[in-house]
Parts: C-alpha cells; sequence; structure tokens
C-alpha cells in the first residue's frame, strides 16, 4: 500500500511549523536532541553570525570554565612577556640576579596581582613605559572581571526548563487501540506547574513525483496538566483520525520521519514560564513495547520515590 494512502488524509496538517515544505533541500532532522535547530549558517562572517555572549551563557559548564581559566592564564602570560620585553630591571623588587625563569615567573604574577588589582606591593613599576602598561592591564583587568560577573550572573540567573525526556519513544497498547508514547520528567529541585504539551509528525512524502514536507498536529490525551512533580507520560492515541492509523513496524524503520515535542511550563522558583524542545525520528521510535513505572513508595510509606535512572526503561512486547 503506498504511503499516501496509508496517511489519514483527514488528519490535520500543520502549516504553523516554521519549516519548508521542500524536502530536497532538508539534511538530517528538523529538531536536534537537545532542542537546537539542526541548521548551520552560512553566507555572512562569523563575528557577525554568532552571539558570544549566548554562546558563553549556552555552553557546558565545564567548557565556560576552562575559557575562563584559559582567558586569565593566558592574557597573565602575554603581559608577562611584555614587562621582560620592556626591561625586567623596571620592576622594582625583582632580584636582577635571579635566572630568567625565576625573573619571568616574578614577572607573571606581578602581572597577575595587577589584572586582579590586588597589588601586594612587593613588586612595583618603575618609568614611564611600565607604568603605563600595568594602569593599562588593571583597567583591561576591571573590565574581564565585570564581563566575567554578568556571564556568571546570566548562566546562574537564566530561566530554564529542567526536564529530561526519554530517549526513545514507543508505540505501546493503548486500551483497545495502539498510542505513540513519550515520557519526561523534572530533574531538579524545582516546581513546574501548568505544564502544556505540543506534539507535531513531519514526514518526508511523494506528492505527484515530489518529495515534500508535510507536518501533523498528533492529538493528545492530556495536552495540559497542573502540576509536574512526576513523570508525565505524553500518550497520542492512534485513532482512524491520525496519520500513524495505518502505520506498521516496517513503516517506522524505512520511512523518514520526525517527532517533534515542546513544553512550556510555568517555574515558580524563577515565576517565570519556560519552554523546552525535542524530536524523536523514527529510528528512535520503539515499535511494541511500553514504559516500564519509574515511581515508587519509600520503604517507610512516607513519601514517593522518583526514579530518574528509570526514565527510558521499557519492556517489548506484541502488538
Amino acid at each position: 500500500m503506498a504511503l499516501l494512502e496509508r496517511i489519514n488524509l483527514k488528519s490535520k496538517t500543520d502549516i504553523n511549523t516554521g519549516f519548508g515544505t521542500n524536502a530536497n533541500s532538508y539534511g538530517g532532522r528538523f529538531i536536534n536532541k537537545n532542542g537546537s535547530a539542526n541548521i548551520e549558517k552560512r553566507g555572512m562572517h562569523s563575528l557577525h553570525r554568532i552571539s558570544w555572549y549566548h554562546t558563553m551563557i549556552d555552553m557546558k559548564g565545564w567548557k565556560f570554565m576552562l575559557i575562563i581559566l584559559s582567558f586569565y592564564i593566558g592574557i597573565n602570560f602575554v603581559f608577562a612577556l611584555i614587562y621582560y620585553g620592556i626591561g625586567i630591571e623596571h620592576l622594582d623588587g625583582i632580584d636582577l640576579s635571579d635566572n630568567d625563569w625565576e625573573r619571568f615567573g616574578k614577572a607573571y604574577f606581578f602581572s597577575a596581582q595587577t589584572f586582579t588589582t590586588v597589588g601586594y606591593g612587593h613588586i612595583s613599576p618603575t618609568g614611564f613605559l611600565t607604568s603605563a602598561l600595568s594602569a593599562a592591564e588593571a583597567l583591561i583587568g576591571l573590565l574581564s572581571f565585570a564581563i566575567a560577573t554578568g556571564l556568571f550572573f546570566g548562566r546562574f540567573s537564566r530561566p530554564k526548563a529542567y526536564l529530561k525526556f526519554s530517549h526513545n519513544a514507543v508505540i505501546a497498547p493503548y486500551g483497545d487501540i495502539k498510542g505513540l508514547m513519550i515520557r519526561l520528567t523534572p530533574f531538579k529541585n524545582t516546581n513546574l506547574s501548568d505544564a502544556e504539551a505540543q506534539i507535531t509528525l513531519g514526514m518526508n512524502i511523494e506528492e505527484n513525483g515530489k518529495m515534500v514536507n508535510r507536518f501533523y498536529s498528533l492529538d493528545l490525551e492530556l495536552q495540559k496538566i497542573s502540576a509536574l512533580n512526576l513523570s508525565w507520560t505524553l500518550v497520542h492515541p492512534i485513532t482512524e483520525d491520525s496519520p500513524l492509523y495505518n502505520f506498521t513496524k516496517e513503516d517506522f524503520d524505512n520511512l523518514h520521519g520526525e517527532i517533534l515535542v515542546y513544553i512550556k511550563t510555568f517555574d515558580d522558583m524563577f515565576s517565570n514560564t519556560v519552554a523546552i524542545r525535542t524530536s524523536y525520528t523514527f529510528e528512535e521510535v520503539v515499535y511494541g513495547a511500553k514504559f516500564e513505572p519509574m515511581y515508587s513508595r519509600s520503604n517507610d510509606n512516607s513519601r514517593t520515590v522518583l526514579h530518574l535512572d528509570k526514565l527510558n526503561s521499557f519492556i517489548k512486547m506484541d502488538l
């Protein structure tokens, strides 16, 4: 049976996705697993098309700290070289009888003290060039620490949806029919409320001999919940009105499609609405499986235990 014949043409087509219809213009998936658009921008110099502030805010913590530390070490090394080039005799307090490595090391630590505006006083500049350089370095240090402080504040204060999605989506039994299921859960000590979900199915299909992108809004069992404290399994019932109604396991194995998931919720801590998104290609959909429960009672029955390590746990079953 042709793909167009298996898709329910009465399914709700989504035309407000922000993605084009020409499938030949797209490579890979629409949305990466981390929620970023799978797009590479070209045609403009990187200094104009990259926001360094957003890059520093969004990068991983260890990379951010490595860049800050590398900048601090590197800029002091450069200033130490300049001091050494002007003449180490212009840094009063350095013993000229020391070997070159010891004198350079003292020049480096003088630079670090000047850059941080600590100024212990053991070494001081003499002469116009050395004094002007140390004054310029102190100014650069003040500006650098102001920028670093702003970046630290931006990283810690930025509202973020602390939600994790299951690595796989599953096609599982749902009453007398089947359902597409995706699980998510909060993983930080945050209070999330008024959570709202939207799922869009995108597929590359052939129409009139041309490959096109088609998007379908998938109805959910629950589109909005009042509180998101435990896990939430998004369920799309595969009824006769679903574009997945006639799909088989072979279709998910052989066709190019992607399930786009959008979540919006209110975070009490930030007193702000936060959003997150992800996607699942058909290769990441497990046909004939259901998620295992990921929360249980505590041993003393006094609270509910949420097992975050079971977010993607599922068992295979026949459909």
